[in-house]
C-alpha cells in the first residue's frame, strides 16, 4: 500500500512535466513508446508481459533522449511492482529518476522524489527518512510550494514525536500549519493536512501531560475533518479516540466515555477496521476501569483483544490491551491471569524493543514478587537507559542531519549569491560600457551636426556673397547699358539727325540726279537712325533681370548631377520676377534643391531628375521629380535632410507635399508665397 501511494504521486508529477522534444527523433519511435505504454495498462496481459512492454518503451525513450518519457516509463514500472515486495526496485527506480531530474535541473521533481523516498524509509530507517525529508523540505521551500513543504513537515513532526523530541515536533507542526494558512482558497487536501497537524499536536501534548492543550488541538482536528465532504469516518474516529484518551488522562471520564461511545455507535467499525475498533474499545474499557465502572470488564478487554488478533496476530495494538488485562487482573487479585497477560504483553513487546516493552517490564515488576520482581525492575532500568540513549542519539542525528542540510543550503545560497554578484557586476559593466558608447557616439554626432550647421551657415554666407556680387555686376551692367544708350541717343543720333536736316535743306537742287541722290542718302540716314534707336531702346531695357539667380540654380544643378551621376532637366514654365523675390527665399530654395539632390543620390537610386519652376496664385511652385526606388511616406522616418527642408520651408511660410510609390519614384512639391 505504501508503494501504491508513492507510485501515484510520482505518476501525477510526470504529467506536470513540460514535454520538451528538442532532440531529433522519428515520429515512429515516439508513437511506439506511446503504444507500449498504453498496452502496459491492459489487464489482459500478464504482469511480466506488461513489464516487458514498459521496458521496450523505456529503451526507446533513452534512445531519443526524452527526459519526461523516461520518467513516465520508470513510474509505470513502479506501478507494476505494486503489490510485489520489491523494495530494491523502488529505490533503484527512484534514484534513477532522481539522477534524471538533477541532470535536467527539474527542482519540483527532485523535491517530490526525495519526499517519496523519505516516506518509504519512514518506518524502516529513521535517519534516512529524516535525511530525505529535510532535502525535500528545503527544495519545496525554494519553490514556495507551501502545501508540499507542509506535507514533508508533517512526516518530520511524526518522526520527531516517535523519537520523543516533543518540542521539535510541536514547532514543526506549528510551522506546517502556518504554511497551510498562507494558501488562499484551501482545498480538501489542505484542510485534511491541517487536521493531521492538529491531531499530532494533540498527541504530543497528551504525552507531555498537558491535557487541556491536547483536548483543544484534538477538537480543532475533529472540527476540520467534519468540514470535509465524503467518507471521513475513519479519520474522525482516530481524532475522537485521541480526544477520548486525553479526556481520560485528564480525569474527565464522563466526557471521555461519551466521546468513545460516539465512535463505537458505528456498527460497521468492527467489520471495516477491526484494528481501529480494538484500539477504541480498549480505550473505552480502560476509561471504565479508571472510573470504577467495571461491570463490563474484563469482557470488553477480551473483545478488544479478539478484534486486534483478527486484524493481525500479535499486532502492536494488542500489547496495550494485554497490559490493561494484566493490570485489571492484578488489581482484582487474580495473580495467575495477571502474570499470564503480563508475560504475553512482554513477549509481543519484545519484538519491538520500545516503550511498550518498558511498560511491560514495569508492570511485571509490580505483579511478581521477590527476586523475580527485582529482576524485572533491573531490566526495566537498563532498557530505560538504553532507550534514552538511543532516543538521544536519534535526536542528535536529526539535529546533525538538519545542520548538514542547512550547511549545504547555506553553501548553495553563498554560491548563488556569488553568482548573483557576478551577474550584477557583469550587467553593470555592460550597461556602463553601453552608456559610455552612447555618450561618445552622441558627442561625435553632435560635433558632426555642429560641423554641418557651420558648413550650412558658411554656404549661406558664400551664396549671399554670390548674390550680392551678382547684383553688383547686374547694377554695373545696367549703368553701362544706360551710358551707351545715352551716348548713342545724345551723341551719334543727334549728329545723324543734324546731317539729315542739312541734306534736307540742300534739297533745293531740282535736278533729277541730285534729288535722287539726296533722297537715297536721306533714306539711308533714316534707316541708320531707326537702327540706332532700336539698339538704344534694347540697351536701356533690363532684359536679363533676374537671370542671375537662374544661372546660380543652373550651375548648382549641373554641378550636383554630374557629381551624383544623374541626368537632369531644368524647366522654367512661368516668368518669375526674381528681383521681386527676397534673398531669404532664394537662399532657402537654393538649399532645398541642394538637399533634395543629395537625398536623391543617397536614398533614391535614381537615374534622372527633373526640376520645374512655375508661378501659380502669386506663389513660386517647385517640383522635384526622380525615377528612383520610392518609399512608403507614412512609415518612413524623417531624417536630418528632410527635417532641414521642412524647417527651411516653414521659415519662408511655404508648404511641402511628398508623394512616392515604390519602384516608380518620388515627387516633392513645394509652394512658397512671394509676399
Amino acid at each position: 500500500m505504501l508503494l501504491k501511494r508513492f507510485n501515484y504521486i510520482l505518476l501525477s508529477i510526470v504529467f506536470c512535466v513540460n514535454l520538451s522534444f528538442a532532440q531529433n527523433y522519428s515520429k515512429e519511435k515516439f508513437d511506439s513508446i506511446l503504444f507500449y505504454l498504453n498496452d502496459s495498462s491492459n489487464p489482459k496481459f500478464r504482469q511480466d508481459q506488461r513489464r516487458d512492454l514498459v521496458l521496450k518503451a523505456k529503451k526507446l525513450a533513452i534512445e531519443i533522449n526524452s527526459y519526461s518519457l523516461q520518467l513516465q516509463c520508470n513510474n509505470k514500472l513502479l506501478e507494476l511492482n505494486e503489490g510485489v515486495d520489491k523494495a530494491d526496485s523502488f529505490l533503484e527506480l527512484s534514484h534513477e529518476n532522481l539522477k534524471l531530474a538533477e541532470k535536467y535541473k527539474d527542482t519540483a521533481t527532485i523535491a517530490q522524489i526525495n519526499k517519496n523516498i523519505g516516506y518509504y524509509y519512514f518506518d524502516k530507517q529513521v535517519d534516512s527518512a529524516h535525511f530525505y525529508n529535510h532535502k525535500a523540505e528545503k527544495l519545496f521551500k525554494s519553490l514556495k510550494d507551501h502545501f508540499n513543504t507542509a506535507s514533508v513537515l508533517l512526516d518530520i513532526a511524526l518522526l520527531q514525536r516517535a523519537a520523543k523530541d516533543f518540542t521539535g515536533s510541536e514547532l514543526t507542526s506549528i510551522e506546517g500549519i502556518m504554511l497551510l494558512n498562507k494558501i488562499k482558497n484551501p482545498t480538501k487536501e489542505v484542510i485534511r493536512k491541517k487536521a493531521f497537524f492538529y491531531n499530532n499536536l494533540g498527541v504530543v501534548f497528551n504525552l507531555l501531560e498537558q491535557y487541556d492543550k491536547s483536548i483543544e488541538y484534538q477538537n480543532k482536528s475533529i472540527e476540520l475533518k467534519l468540514r470535509l465532504k465524503g467518507n471521513n469516518k475513519a479519520a474522525i474516529s482516530i481524532s475522537k479516540n485521541n480526544l477520548g484518551n486525553a479526556l481520560k488522562n485528564a480525569g474527565q471520564y464522563e466526557l471521555a466515555i461519551k466521546t468513545l461511545e460516539e465512535i463505537l455507535e458505528d456498527e460497521n467499525l468492527e467489520k471495516e477496521t477491526p484494528d481501529s475498533y480494538a484500539v477504541v474499545l480498549d480505550n473505552y474499557a480502560h476509561t471504565l476501569y479508571l472510573s470504577n465502572d467495571r461491570d463490563a470488564l474484563p469482557g470488553l478487554y477480551h473483545k478488544a483483544l479478539k478484534a486486534s488478533k483478527t486484524a493481525g496476530e500479535d499486532g502492536y495494538n494488542s500489547i496495550i490491551i494485554l497490559q490493561h488485562l494484566a493490570e485489571y487482573y492484578n488489581d482484582m487479585g487474580f495473580k495467575d491471569s495477571a502474570k499470564y497477560y503480563g508475560y504475553e504483553a512482554k513477549r509481543v513487546a519484545g519484538k519491538h524493543h520500545n516503550d511498550a516493552l518498558l511498560k511491560s517490564l514495569l508492570l511485571l515488576s509490580k505483579i511478581e514478587e521477590g527476586d523475580i520482581a527485582a529482576n524485572h525492575l533491573r531490566n526495566y532500568v537498563r532498557l530505560n537507559d538504553s532507550l534514552q540513549k538511543s532516543e538521544r542519539a536519534i535526536r542528535n542525528k536529526f539535529t546533525r542531519i538538519k545542520f548538514e542540510t542547512n550547511e549545504i543550503e547555506e553553501e548553495n545560497i553563498k554560491i548563488a549569491r556569488e553568482r548573483l554578484w557576478l551577474l550584477v557586476i557583469s550587467i553593470v559593466v555592460i550597461v556602463a560600457s553601453f552608456l559610455l558608447y552612447i555618450i561618445f557616439a552622441q558627442r561625435n554626432k553632435n560635433k558632426k551636426l555642429e560641423f554641418i550647421q557651420q558648413q550650412q551657415q558658411t554656404n549661406e554666407e558664400i551664396y549671399n556673397l554670390l548674390l550680392t556680387q551678382n547684383e553688383v555686376v547686374e547694377d554695373a551692367r545696367a549703368l553701362e547699358k544706360k551710358r551707351i544708350s545715352e551716348e548713342l541717343h545724345d551723341g551719334v543720333l543727334g549728329k545723324l539727325f543734324g546731317a539729315r536736316l542739312s541734306l534736307d535743306s540742300l534739297n533745293t537742287n531740282t535736278s533729277p540726279e541730285a534729288m535722287k541722290t539726296r533722297s537715297q542718302y536721306i533714306a539711308e540716314l533714316k534707316m541708320i537712325e531707326e537702327d540706332i534707336r532700336k539698339v538704344s531702346h534694347e540697351l536701356n531695357t533690363d532684359f536679363v533681370s533676374g537671370s542671375g539667380f537662374r544661372d546660380i540654380i543652373k550651375t548648382l544643378v549641373e554641378t550636383q548631377t554630374v557629381a551624383y551621376g544623374l541626368e537632369y532637366k531644368l524647366e522654367w514654365q512661368s516668368t518669375i520676377d526674381w528681383d521681386e523675390v527676397s534673398n531669404k527665399i532664394k537662399i532657402h530654395f537654393y538649399r532645398i534643391i541642394q538637399e533634395a539632390l543629395h537625398n536623391i543620390y543617397k536614398h533614391a537610386k535614381a537615374n534622372k531628375v527633373s526640376l520645374i519652376f512655375k508661378l501659380e496664385n502669386n506663389a513660386i511652385c517647385l517640383s522635384i521629380i526622380d525615377d528612383g526606388v520610392g518609399f512608403d511616406v507614412n512609415r518612413a522616418k524623417s531624417g536630418i535632410g528632410l527635417k532641414n527642408m521642412n524647417s527651411r520651408i516653414k521659415e519662408i511660410n511655404g508648404k511641402i507635399h511628398i508623394t512616392s510609390k515604390k519602384v516608380e519614384g518620388t515627387t516633392v512639391n513645394i509652394d512658397v508665397p512671394i509676399s
